[in-house]
């Protein structure tokens, strides 16, 4: 888990944020390499996910800080946090606590295409 001495003296302001102030963030889950999700961060939640070791996101439809798990419970804790050549898009590794996807799966990449057609590669968890 990360701890503040990690961050302490990262500078969020370094990144490049979109036109709109955002950035992508991927999560990836720290033990199996799996990647779980995209969302976006604004510098804010870049901070906030530092400072707390709860990653949050920025949501785009609510306009709100978007804390991962905060009321399903499927929490992402921060394990390591990442940055691209370009500082334009995030790799925040985490423990993640049950499905990463709101539709219920352990990662949002769960379709493929597959000889031409879009199949399901991993059902809901129960």
């Amino acid at each position: 888990m990360c701890t503040e001495e990690m961050f302490g003296t990262f500078d969020a302001a370094q990144l490049k944020y979109d036109e709109k102030g955002l950035v992508p963030a991927i999560a990836q889950d720290h033990a199996t390499g799996e990647i779980l999700m995209m969302a976006w961060m604004n510098e804010a939640a870049v901070r906030k996910t530092l400072e707390t070791g709860k990653v949050t996101y920025w949501s785009r439809s609510r306009q709100a800080f978007w804390i991962k798990g905060e009321t399903s419970g499927h929490v992402q804790t921060l394990v390591d946090f990442r940055f691209d050549c370009d500082s334009d898009c995030i790799l925040v590794l985490v423990e993640q606590t049950g499905p990463a996807c709101h539709t219920n799966r352990r990662s949002c990449f769960y379709r493929a295409v597959r000889d031409g057609e879009a199949v399901e590669l991993m059902k809901p968890m129960a």
